[in-house]
């Protein structure tokens, strides 16, 4: 596994994705890694045509493309302001089911490690929801470095934006 070439690291642009990012970002620095940063989007829910009824006017590749635009936009930015400098920075983004499709992607661009955020969820709330990271921990072919992420807190005296 050492040295270290290639680093996945999946966000869903969260608070808690970003600080497993940083610990990527740390690590591709450290073994002169790429660091591959990914977001998937999820598949787009169509409702069946009932009879009687006209088809929808809804283009669901059109939104399906608009979603890629927008995740490539938003990594771009995230990649300007919590990367360092580094030039093997990529961004890929991915379509299907999150946990799924984050091992498919380690496995086809061949990464030596995936670092991925957990939400520190437990009991109900995770059986009702599941967890991404726990499907690509028992998974995924490829080591995972699982990031405990915390709830940040605002400085004194800083309101929203």
């Amino acid at each position: 596994m050492l040295p270290l070439r290639k680093i996945m690291c999946p966000t869903d642009f969260s608070d808690y994705s970003y600080q497993a990012l940083k610990v990527a970002d740390e690590l591709a620095h450290h073994f002169s890694a790429e660091l591959l940063l990914v977001h998937v989007v999820g598949p787009v829910p169509v409702a069946p045509v009932m009879p009687g009824m006209a088809p929808s006017a809804f283009n669901v590749a059109k939104y399906q493309k608009e979603l890629e635009m927008s995740s490539m936009k938003t990594m771009k930015e995230i990649v300007d302001k919590n990367i360092s400098q580094a030039p093997n920075t990529r961004t890929i983004v991915g379509h299907g089911e999150a946990g799924s499709e984050i091992i498919r992607l380690a496995e086809s661009e061949k990464a030596d490690l995936v670092v991925i955020s957990t939400h520190g969820m437990s009991g109900l709330e995770r059986i009702f929801f599941g967890s991404v990271a726990e499907k690509v921990v028992r998974n995924a072919k490829t080591p995972v470095l699982t990031v405990r992420a915390t709830e940040t807190k605002k400085s004194e005296g800083e309101g929203d934006k």
